[in-house]
């Protein structure tokens, strides 16, 4: 695994440790955008919709630069992240593409089934469809957190296959050992993120049986309370991989970084207290995959000094400045 050189980040004095920096990514998204992005909705092969989000630049020309981006688990394209770095990449003249996930955000209401961590299918669809919106013009893939899972295993599957006009891949912070990752919910200290992440999962599995009565539901003996309880118990079952065991085991990016031929940047921190940073310094080395562990950061946060980037948003200008090269 080849380390990416950046600047260095230097986290905010108040936001020392790495939970600090991921309830700030969470607590502190930055100013609410002005939605004026064209919404274009996909049908998938199985009947279910999703929703891309175009972010067009006034000047931007036929042939130029498009990215796609892939939010996180229980997020969706109005996500502080999405909102940040897509605007950022929109002033630099990229072409954006923000993908709500099945059921999230503007496609609620449009998906029987749910998202999962292996949906690769449905972001070469959205790669598809960006190619026939925009032909011709050369496509980064960027997933944030399960979102960058999925990115990485797509790209593992199509090795040296096109699809649309994906050129490169960003993932940031994924969770590339998905058991692992679970299992550090398990720790005490991570309680709180389990159980919000469950509440959120929980909210929207009812809201989408409610709005679509068709829609697979499962009767759990008791409301689960940890992600493993609630992958075990819905997400696998009804996802067709039997058990949690197995959907981890299938849908874990990190099987398929090897056979990935695109150029890939890995961004993710040493105190992520959502990710282990071993399962991403174990990855198989792949000289078209480059890693940067930075020491501090959190999961999905890097809220830093003033200084080398225009805002403290280390990871946005990370991303922009790597995208727009």
């Amino acid at each position: 695994m080849i380390a990416e050189q950046f600047p260095p980040f230097r986290p905010h004095p108040l936001l020392a440790s790495g939970h600090m920096q991921t309830l700030a990514g969470v607590l502190l998204p930055g100013p609410r955008l002005v939605y004026s992005a064209r919404q274009h909705r996909l049908p998938l092969g199985d009947g279910d919709v999703i929703v891309l989000h175009d972010d067009c630049p006034p000047d931007w020309q036929a042939g130029g630069r498009t990215a796609l981006l892939i939010h996180g688990l229980a997020g969706c394209h109005q996500s502080g992240y999405m909102q940040r770095v897509a605007a950022k990449l929109s002033a630099r003249g990229v072409r954006c593409f923000r993908m709500d996930l099945r059921g999230c955000g503007a496609g609620f209401g449009l998906a029987r089934l749910p998202y999962h961590s292996g949906r690769s299918e449905d972001a070469a669809a959205a790669l598809d469809e960006i190619a026939r919106l925009a032909p011709g013009s050369p496509t980064m893939l960027v997933g944030f957190s399960l979102g960058g899972n999925i990115a990485l295993k797509l790209a593992g599957e199509l090795a040296g296959r096109g699809c649309g006009n994906l050129d490169g891949v960003v993932a940031v912070c994924p969770p590339v050992d998905l058991a692992a990752a679970v299992e550090r919910l398990r720790r005490l200290q991570n309680r709180l993120y389990d159980r919000h992440f469950v509440k959120l999962l929980m909210t929207q599995l009812r809201q989408r049986c409610q709005a679509l009565g068709d829609s697979p539901t499962v009767d759990f003996v008791q409301p689960p309370k940890r992600l493993w309880e609630f992958d075990e118990f819905f997400t696998a079952p009804v996802c067709g991989f039997g058990t949690a065991g197995n959907y981890y085991r299938l849908c874990s990016s990190a099987q398929f970084v090897p056979r990935i031929r695109l150029p890939t940047l890995i961004i993710a921190s040493r105190d992520d207290p959502l990710v282990p940073s071993q399962t991403l310094q174990a990855l198989p080395s792949n000289p078209a995959v480059r890693l940067h562990l930075a020491s501090h950061g959190g999961h999905l946060g890097f809220v830093g000094r003033l200084g080398h980037d225009a805002d403290r948003r280390w990871l946005d200008w990370r991303i922009v400045e790597h995208i727009a090269r």
